[in-house]
């Protein structure tokens, strides 16, 4: 039964909660709310951080050898749930589903009343995290300061199952090639009676049996099922994506007392020196940031959701990071029907407090529970950036601040990691993001390099990598924000004199970052101004991604920019506007992670005459097989008009990064611009980029 729709709110007063949960009080001047959904968009509690719901319905059970189940979905953050006047249990944990039996609560009773205090606190010390909430409350994330996700935002059932049933189930694919695919499960249940029962699997047109001597109580049981000859599911840049129904019921003497069903893949995925093989094809991944669909993840529509999926496969990408979330269940549906890898991060973010040790492991085993079936989640990861914000922040990760020993890294991130491994060895898992070499963990993880946008040009990345190139074997955030030309303070007359840090703020970024990005004192209006930062951050996404593409396997196994889509009306980090109208940004996206590129070293933003031009063209393909007879032109034209180009020709391998040549020569004298055309010809294909510079 579903118990969504219309309840009844108001605003958690100490007093009233004391009766709140009664079947008899009258709620008739409480606010009507939609559930699911975030009582934010209640003009009356808006402004709340803990709001009673309460849902009056009828239900009989079916039969006497049935129990009743009352499930939740979500609820952001805990909750507190009664029942007819009777408390139920709690709830934490935004994205767990939580389900508790009320078989003796419902009696003989046709009419119920269901009560639940929901609280979701602030967001807290920044550096002391106390709330599991990840993106959905970090102000550098969720795009909405002041705007509370709290809510019941998933949705609330009753269901029946017979005198057994079944209380967690977990199906994951550990291995998979063309010969055999093994699917691990595990079920506990709860078997009152004791005695023999049957875990009964249909999957992929087999049908399996385990007969199991039950105990008396809680049973745990876990098998494998191997499926000969498997259509193997692949990302979309290598092959099909075949989905297979699964079914489990619990069998007690012949009768069907419970079951599970769930959508599934066969694929292995391993990961090697930061590059990840899927089925044992190495894939180089080219990846994107991506926030909750909207600021409250509820007030999405389906469509909406899946569409961030899709627009990020459109854009050429073979890779979604859900940064410190848990997204709905469409991103997952979505990413396993369209061939989308899904690097899933836990909800942690920066320093988290002590106290949320034991509930960030629960919560890790629950992610596993929930999402371990999807063959698109390739890599779990436990904490985004468990560090100290820097009040500079800069182009690289800290480093000095992380060599000491640290409770979040060496405790809470090695707890997460492990729970993660028990619960599905078949996934890379990721520490932590971030972290630069330390002792006693001196390789180090990922890597977030903001050249161009917390110091420095874009361009510099090539040449740091080159001395360090430990940092750019997977990069896990990089780019610039942006502001939208039509937001209205930047017209104001007092322009560029604005109240910049609650700009910057509105868009999760800092003031001195988004003024080296462009600097306001010499644009003559703010308009202007915010036209010119989103022609720098499609410069900044364009010369990062072709660095690391350049460096492809060597030692770069792939990217993931920040981010996709804005939060926030006044801009933000992503490639598409917050009604996912591309920027700039956007398009410099799909032209660098398009499969075949042909690229050069970045020109120097001047050049005065006299100066040696030396640039290294490299053609980077993404195809599985090589691209014969190339040819390949680069063309510098320039400030007086004159051109020099250089040709060649040859072969470039498949899946591969090769260096074709050199184009030398000294710029002349005179001011204008130097435009350097490249061109890739072949049977089927024909690339082309432009480069410019201002030569002094």
């Amino acid at each position: 039964m579903d118990l969504s729709g219309s309840w009844r709110a108001a605003p958690a007063h100490e007093e009233l909660r004391r009766t709140f949960h009664e079947p008899e009080l009258d709620d008739r001047a409480w606010i009507d709310l939609a559930v699911p959904g975030h009582w934010a968009r209640a003009s009356g509690l808006a402004g709340e951080r803990a709001v009673l719901h309460r849902r009056s319905f009828e239900f009989t059970p079916s039969g006497e050898q049935r129990r009743v189940w009352l499930r939740f979905d979500g609820i952001a953050q805990q909750g507190d749930v009664w029942l007819d006047g009777a408390y139920v249990g709690d709830t934490d944990g935004y994205f767990v589903p939580h389900v508790f039996e009320v078989t003796d609560l419902l009696g003989d009773r046709g009419e119920h009343v269901l009560a639940v205090d929901v609280n979701c606190s602030r967001f807290g010390d920044p550096d002391d995290r106390t709330s599991l909430m990840g993106a959905l409350q970090d102000p550098e994330l969720s795009g909405a300061a002041g705007a509370n996700p709290g809510g019941i935002w998933r949705p609330v059932s009753l269901f029946e199952t017979g005198t057994s049933a079944i209380r967690f189930f977990r199906a994951i694919c550990v291995d998979a090639n063309e010969a055999r695919a093994r699917m691990s499960m595990r079920c506990v249940f709860d078997h009152p009676d004791g005695g023999p029962v049957v875990l009964r699997t249909t999957m992929a047109g087999r049908d399996h049996e385990l007969h199991h001597p039950a105990a008396v109580g809680e049973n745990r049981v876990e098998w494998t099922i191997d499926i000969p000859e498997p259509a193997l599911w692949w990302p979309h840049s290598l092959g099909d994506q075949p989905l297979h129904d699964l079914k489990c019921e619990l069998v007690v003497d012949g009768e069907v007392h419970d079951q599970r069903r769930c959508r599934t893949g066969f694929r292995s995925v391993r990961m090697d020196r930061w590059t990840l093989s899927i089925n044992g094809t190495p894939l180089f991944t080219k990846g994107i940031v991506m926030l909750p669909t909207r600021p409250r993840p509820a007030d999405a529509s389906p469509i909406e959701v899946g569409g961030d999926v899709r627009a990020a496969k459109d854009a050429g990408l073979d890779l979604i990071r859900l940064i410190s979330h848990v997204g709905r269940p469409e991103v997952y549906d979505t990413a396993d029907e369209q061939g989308m890898l899904v690097w899933q991060d836990l909800p942690l973010r920066g320093l988290m407090a002590r106290g949320i040790r034991g509930q960030a492991v629960r919560q890790a085993r629950e992610a596993v529970d929930l999402l371990g079936h999807h063959p698109s989640i390739a890599v779990w990861c436990a904490h985004d950036e468990p560090f100290k914000r820097p009040l500079a922040p800069t182009a690289t990760p800290p480093v000095l601040g992380q060599q000491r020993p640290s409770w979040n890294r060496a405790v809470l991130d090695n707890s997460l990691r492990r729970v993660l491994q028990r619960t599905d060895g078949s996934r890379p898992i990721v520490a932590h993001t971030a972290v630069p070499p330390h002792i006693p963990q001196l390789d180090g993880t990922t890597s977030h390099l903001w050249f161009g946008w917390h110091g420095g040009r874009a361009a510099e990345l090539g040449p740091a990598l080159g001395r360090v190139p430990r940092m750019g074997r997977f990069v896990t955030a990089f780019g610039a924000a942006s502001v939208n030309p039509e937001l209205p303070e930047l017209s104001s007359p007092r322009w560029p004199a604005l109240n910049w840090d609650a700009i910057a703020g509105a868009l999760g970024a800092q003031t001195a970052s988004l003024h080296h990005l462009v600097a306001p004192a010499p644009v003559a209006d703010g308009p202007t101004w915010a036209h010119l930062s989103q022609a720098a951050q499609a410069e900044v996404i364009r010369t990062t991604i072709e660095t690391l593409r350049r460096l492809k396997y060597r030692p770069t196994g792939g990217f993931t920019a920040f981010y996709l889509a804005d939060p926030s009306a006044a801009g933000g980090f992503g490639v598409l506007d917050n009604e996912r109208r591309p920027k700039p940004a956007w398009q410099a996206l799909v032209d660098a992670c398009r499969p075949v590129i042909v690229v050069a070293s970045p020109l120097p933003p001047s050049i005065p005459a006299g100066q040696a031009v030396s640039v290294a063209v490299h053609v980077v393909s993404d195809r599985r097989i090589p691209i014969n007879d190339a040819l390949v032109k680069a063309t510098l034209t320039q400030a007086d008009g004159s051109a020099i180009t250089k040709s060649w020709t040859g072969l470039i391998p498949a899946d591969d990064c090769v260096l074709v040549g050199r184009l030398e020569t000294t710029a002349v004298a005179g001011a204008g611009e130097m435009v350097l055309d490249l061109q890739l010809e072949a049977s089927d294909t024909v690339v082309t980029n432009q480069y410019r510079s201002t030569a002094t």
